[in-house]
């Protein structure tokens, strides 16, 4: 009977012990905040390794976790699935995902350009204009992805249809080099570093460029909000404090951004991001640092602008009543410390 007892109390005091270390874990995981970015070398999304190199998310007390995922819309399908709870990616997702049913919200907005180039192989002189991508494969981050996304605009807008042209998911940096080189993409839509790589060794020329304003507005119609944090409606409804804190330590990133040169910026981030051309690296963040917002507020007519641009080709916009005041919050960036 007192063994029975010993061994009753021994599996009890067991239990209370590994409850114990469950909720201690359970606590840490709820702490931690994964943000996914849709390839944080880009330079586009620079400002989410830069809040890290800075120590920003830790002077908020914060305990954030940055992954890397080359696509948007593998990042975008992370946080849906609960994976993460954020996304480093381009704000168009918000107004597509509306169209699904879906709610998600910029609360952080970077830039209020893309970024993005369309690249024409040099092999290819003969692509003078998206009107001449008929037949061709054209290089994208992937599929459902922003790249796509404004490479099916390009094409639309010039007067080819959906179906004439072949979008093919080749990523960014050295692997959608490795496309063009092989002739597997025509041409195809990136960012830097990768731009200037391929501008550098003559294997390609730039057709379209979107990583000035004026560049962005020719291209597009119009002012084109990309780069941002974005996240679910609910999440950010049921952790306001949390993101509070993402807010502050972003939009200080942002002050840093526009205050200091491309050159001080550089040295803040990983080695490895240089491609063996830090300046090569530096140049291309001089001449595109612009597109970055200095406080992390929506441009007013931006949303606008992306919707036209879904609207010319996107099923998932074309008929649908989108409410723009759902696709982005500036609550916290203007209350942001």
């Amino acid at each position: 009977m007192r063994s029975s007892r010993v061994f009753f109390h021994s599996v009890a005091f067991s239990l209370v012990i590994a409850a114990g270390s469950w909720c201690a874990t359970a606590a840490n995981a709820a702490d931690k905040i994964s943000i996914m970015v849709g390839g944080y070398e880009k330079q586009i999304y620079l400002p989410a390794k830069l809040a890290e190199s800075l120590g920003y998310f830790k002077d908020e007390g914060l305990n954030v976790e940055l992954l890397n995922e080359p696509s948007g819309v593998d990042a975008e399908n992370e946080m849906l699935a609960g994976a993460v709870q954020g996304v480093v990616g381009f704000y168009d997702h918000c107004i597509d995902l509306q169209g699904k049913g879906k709610f998600v919200e910029s609360v952080v907005q970077f830039s209020q350009a893309p970024g993005e180039v369309e690249l024409v192989s040099a092999k290819h002189p003969e692509i003078k204009s998206p009107a001449d991508f008929k037949g061709k494969n054209l290089g994208v981050t992937g599929l459902g992805s922003s790249t796509n996304f404004l490479t099916q605009y390009l094409a639309v807008k010039s007067g080819l249809k959906i179906g004439e042209f072949t979008s093919v998911p080749v990523g960014a940096g050295q692997t959608f080099i490795a496309a063009m080189q092989q002739d597997a993409i025509q041409a195809g839509m990136t960012t830097e570093p990768t731009v200037s790589r391929l501008l550098k060794t003559g294997e390609a020329k730039v057709l379209i460029d979107m990583r000035t304003m004026d560049g962005t507005r020719a291209a597009l119609g119009g002012t084109y909000p990309a780069a941002s944090l974005y996240m679910q409606e609910s999440w950010v409804k049921d952790h306001k404090e949390e993101t509070q804190k993402l807010a502050n330590a972003f939009v200080k990133t942002l002050h840093f951004i526009n205050t200091h040169s491309a050159a001080e910026i550089a040295d803040k981030m990983p080695k490895d991001f240089y491609v063996g051309d830090k300046e090569g690296y530096v140049k291309a963040l001089e001449n595109g640092k612009a597109m970055f917002t200095a406080d992390g507020v929506m441009p007013e007519d931006g949303p606008k602008t992306v919707l036209a641009v879904l609207s010319e080709f996107s099923k998932n916009v074309q008929g649908k009543t989108i409410d723009l005041s759902k696709t982005y919050t500036t609550e916290f960036v203007k209350n942001a410390k």
